[in-house]
């Protein structure tokens, strides 16, 4: 039994890797990190900082999902971030969930 959970626990790490590994993928399919980084501040900021600034606010998937659809003036700094009129309001979502765990 013992070797069954084990078995278990491993499978979904590699399921929860594969599912990270296609957030980030979306994230540059999507143009994200032509002005994004995970960790540093390019022309935006960093991905890390927007989950950081967000952690605590109940809504803040569909706060960032409505900001990466629409686009956002003066939260970061003078330049806007341009809206994404590529990115369904699905993918919008998984991309806001994925900036949300980035720690």
């Amino acid at each position: 039994m013992k070797n069954v959970l084990i078995g278990a626990v491993v499978v979904s790490a590699f399921f929860l890797a594969g599912v990270a590994q296609a957030d980030a993928d979306l994230a540059k399919n999507s143009g994200c990190l032509n002005c994004h980084n995970v960790d540093t501040k390019l022309v935006g900021p960093a991905l890390k900082d927007v989950a950081a600034k967000y952690a605590d606010q109940a809504d803040a998937s569909a706060y960032l999902a409505e900001k990466i659809l629409k686009g956002s003036n003066g939260v970061w700094g003078p330049i806007p971030m341009p809206p994404n009129a590529n990115v369904s309001p699905e993918n919008a979502k998984v991309l806001a969930d994925f900036i949300l765990t980035l720690k």
